[in-house]
């Protein structure tokens, strides 16, 4: 696989990172574009892509090819989402556009993916596909799963201005196959990531990876925003603390039950939690910004898997319940 071109599909605070490092890094020997829309668009046009790095005195800023519309831009060698789940359904079209023979998708998402079942040994439902994640089944016949590199990212990273990204921390991304190989594709795009000044590692198990994070996301996620609290506020507070274990003790059922192995505690988990400091989540940043909550992939797959695997999940319901209140609310006044 030879990258020439990559085109990062949803350049908000975690996409838009990944652009400028790729674009001051490599843009040299790679085409970096971005697809982007509204304030954001118009300020990365205007003045490029700034991003300000957890250790740097300085930000740095790119002039990158940004657009709203992917049919402007040449078919890809790589695309790299930066699309939250309940955004990547409507893009489906968009991104399909940018395909080509050999083209790879690197997803970068929180929670449970779309393709989580492609190619899956571990769970006894390979290829189940997930129309809570997938409404109509459009992601996996326009994208396919066999294009999909899955990636966690573990990186706190907001917009503070149109244009303008920070990141929380020095962060560091997991790649891996859905079908647990090693692939020469694997090897090429870490390599590109590596080159960019991202850290970066492959893994045979990115499932695991997937309920590791997702042990975090699904507690501090929905309670952040149900609450409008600092991860400091939450693990301060006895009685959110007590749900957050509660909720990370039924997400570890779950994905064990599917498979997942976990290599720490979820008391370990609970103790590197409170080194995270006073930062805001991305569901309650979005919330603050009048957005649609990432509900479905990071709570309703909780409770869906759940019944799939014959595991019960009561808080995670009720937290699912209140939150999607509470986003339904959020977007249309109450």
């Amino acid at each position: 696989m030879t990258i020439k071109s990559i085109c990062i599909y949803g350049a908000g605070a975690l996409g838009g990172a990944i652009a400028v490092k790729l674009a001051s890094r490599l843009g040299d020997d790679v085409t970096v574009s971005v697809v982007a829309r509204g304030a954001h668009l118009a300020a990365i046009r205007e003045g490029g892509l700034s991003l300000h790095e957890a250790d740097a005195d300085r930000p740095i800023n790119v002039r990158i090819t940004a657009t709203d519309n992917p049919a402007a831009l040449p078919p890809q060698d790589l695309i790299i989402t930066g699309l939250k789940g309940h955004q990547l359904g409507p893009a489906a079209e968009g991104m399909a556009a940018l395909l080509k023979d050999g083209t790879r998708v690197v997803m970068v998402l929180n929670g449970i993916p779309w393709w989580y079942f492609h190619r899956d040994t571990q769970s006894g439902h390979a290829e189940l596909q997930l129309g809570e994640l997938d409404p109509g089944g459009k992601l996996w016949s326009l994208i396919g799963p066999e294009r999909v590199i899955g990636c966690v990212a573990l990186q706190g990273a907001e917009v503070v201005n149109p244009g303008e990204i920070r990141l929380s921390n020095v962060g560091r991304f997991v790649l891996g196959e859905p079908s647990g190989e090693m692939s020469t594709d694997l090897e090429t795009v870490a390599g590109l990531f590596a080159r960019a000044g991202l850290n970066v590692s492959t893994t045979p198990r990115i499932r695991d990876e997937i309920w590791s994070k997702l042990t975090g996301n699904a507690a501090f996620n929905p309670l952040s925003a149900l609450t409008r609290a600092l991860m400091t506020d939450i693990m301060a507070n006895p009685a959110l603390f007590d749900t957050v274990g509660k909720i990370m003790k039924e997400v570890r059922a779950v994905g064990s039950a599917l498979g997942a192995k976990f290599s720490i505690t979820i008391e370990e988990r609970l103790e590197q939690s409170r080194h995270i400091g006073a930062v805001r989540t991305s569901m309650l940043q979005d919330l603050l910004a009048g957005k649609a909550l990432e509900i479905v992939p990071l709570v309703g797959m909780v409770v869906a898997l759940g019944r799939t695997a014959n595991v019960p999940t009561p808080v995670s319901e009720v937290v699912l319940a209140l939150v999607t209140q509470l986003d339904r609310e959020n977007q249309h006044g109450g």
